[in-house]
């Protein structure tokens, strides 16, 4: 078995993927206007958080102009101006404001990682895309062994049930549901903190800090 390490310099290297290494880099060229001063960083995006946390979260994929600017997840797009807070809030984040890889941040307990590591078109990968991904989730899993991990997302909640053999018939994705897995572990779903939702009152910070709420919860069982 690979460690962190050893998986994510394996990752650094993946063009399993041709559309999304066309797109990661065409974006990384290309740049948008208020970040033309920046050098993107226009690769797979690591994981990111405590190696022996506990807690697991579940993302999609790196936004075209945030992870796949800053090389780090949720840093520099609004999903990550919403997940901050709440991770802060909760303990698990030193700083409510993600900003870049050298912003001195750190989590406690806690590693996130997207489904998908690079950046898609109108965010949104193919499903062979995801399956072509799910390799290194599953190592990162066996590596770290949380206890709990959060989907962030219907995606992330369905590619989690994947790895698990968990038909998804089975269990369907609820914001706040709780459901056993194997080895002691509990998954908790969670509507992803993307603009779509926090505008539109779908995820509210009351909903989402009960999310973090109910992880502690499971962490003191």
């Amino acid at each position: 078995m690979m460690n962190l390490n050893e998986l994510n310099l394996e990752l650094l290297e993946c063009k399993r993927c041709p559309r999304l290494v066309a797109w990661r880099e065409k974006v990384a060229s290309e740049k948008r206007r208020a970040y033309q001063a920046e050098e993107y960083w226009g690769k797979p995006v690591p994981g990111f958080g405590d190696p022996r946390g506990r807690v697991f979260v579940v993302g999609l994929a790196p936004g075209a102009h945030g992870s796949n600017r800053t090389g780090r997840q949720f840093t520099g797009d609004a999903s990550g101006d919403f997940l901050f807070p709440a991770l802060y809030r909760a303990g698990f984040a030193s700083q409510p404001k993600s900003i870049s890889r050298t912003d001195g941040l750190t989590l406690h307990d806690l590693y996130t990682a997207p489904v998908c590591r690079c950046a898609p078109p109108d965010n949104k990968p193919t499903a062979e895309e995801m399956v072509n991904c799910q390799p290194y989730l599953e190592q990162e899993f066996e590596v770290i062994q949380p206890r709990v991990l959060v989907a962030l997302g219907r995606i992330a909640f369905d590619a989690i049930l994947r790895i698990f053999a968990i038909p998804a018939k089975e269990i369907k994705f609820r914001h706040g549901g709780a459901y056993p897995l194997t080895g002691g572990k509990t998954l908790i779903g969670s509507y992803h903190p993307s603009r779509q939702n926090t505008q539109t009152g779908r995820l509210t910070v009351e909903m989402f800090d009960k999310i973090w709420a109910g992880v502690r919860a499971q962490l003191d069982k």
